[in-house]
This record gives structure tokens, sequence and C-alpha cells, in this order.
């Protein structure tokens, strides 16, 4: 049993097989299931401009941004949806179309909310550093219009740009440097 909640945990596994429905949205923490609630406006249009930027950019590298459809298998215990991932080489590639969740992502985006942002800054950012193929985490304030970039220097050191300044993020692993304005764009 897990602790008090009386029931077994969930297999990340079994989770990637079990069906919420096409209005229900759900992530697993350490075997618990989580229901999601749905973003706002602000969340949706960054998230999508930020897709449409770097599919664009990404073009040809063998890198490819997904979206919060597809999951982020973080432990055999743990699965999250984070709102962007760019993953690259076999991950990919075509041959994993039928694929629920990848595993080894070279950054991610979360784009924050009041509700989200304590966990995803706190409890997701730990398990994302713990991921060794992790080169930066990228926190978005659409509210604000800020940015946080977490960058990986060593295997468990990092750089923390906090919130504070305005400013473009600089992917420099990537070679790739994505435009506030592309970020927070309206149109």
């Amino acid at each position: 049993m897990n602790g008090s909640y009386g029931y077994r945990p969930v297999t990340a596994d079994e989770f990637l097989e079990m069906d919420f429905g096409p209005d229900r949205r759900a992530e697993l923490d350490d075997g618990v299931i989580r229901m999601m609630a749905g973003g706002a406006a602000a969340h949706a249009r960054v998230q999508a401009n930020l897709l449409a930027y770097l599919r664009v950019q990404l073009r040809g590298t063998r890198c490819r941004p997904y979206g919060s459809d597809l999951a982020l298998r973080v432990s055999d215990s743990t699965v999250r949806y984070p709102d962007v991932a760019i993953y690259c080489d076999e991950q990919a590639t075509l041959e994993n179309d039928e694929k629920k969740a990848f595993s080894r992502p070279r950054v991610i985006f979360e784009v924050l909310s009041a509700s989200t942002a304590t966990v995803d800054q706190g409890a997701k950012l730990a398990q994302y550093q713990d991921l060794p193929s992790v080169e930066a985490v990228v926190f978005i304030d659409p509210d604000a219009e800020l940015v946080r970039v977490v960058t990986r220097l060593g295997p468990q050191s990092f750089r923390d740009d906090r919130f504070g300044s305005v400013r473009d993020v600089e992917l420099p692993s990537l070679g790739l440097r994505i435009p506030r304005e592309e970020i927070f764009s309206r149109d």
C-alpha cells in the first residue's frame, strides 16, 4: 500500500495504458495519479508560439519539439506532460510515432500558471534535473512575460537565470535563440 492513500502505487507502464477520455488529463506522481486542469488562453498562446517557432528552427536537425500530448517518462513511477519538450536523435524519428512517452528530453519548457508554478519550479524541476539528457529547463510566465532558464553546467551543476530581466531564451547546446517577441507574440 502507498502510505495513507490505501491503494497500491501505479507504475508508469500501467499509467500510459490508461485512457482518461478526451476531456480529462492526468500525470503520474510517484505512483499516484493526479488530475490536471486545463490552461488559460495565455498559456495556450505561449505554448503554440513555442511549438510553431521551434518546429521551423529545428527542421533538419534530428531534433523535434513536442507539446503536452506526449508524455515524459521521468521514472518507473512518474510520468509528466511538459508544455513543450525537445527530443533529439532516435526519439525524434518517425519510427517512434506510435510511442506515448519518451524519456530523454534535451530541453523542457513549462508555461506557468498560478495553480502550477510551485510544483513546476519545485518538484518537477528537481525531477527534470535528475534526467541526464536534460540540458535546460525553461519556465515561462505568460502574465508577467518573463522567463527563467535553468541550464546544466555539469552532471549535477546548474546555472539558474531567474526571472527579472526581459530577454531572449538562449539554448547554446542546440545553437538556438528564441526571441522574446516570438514567445509572447499575440498575433
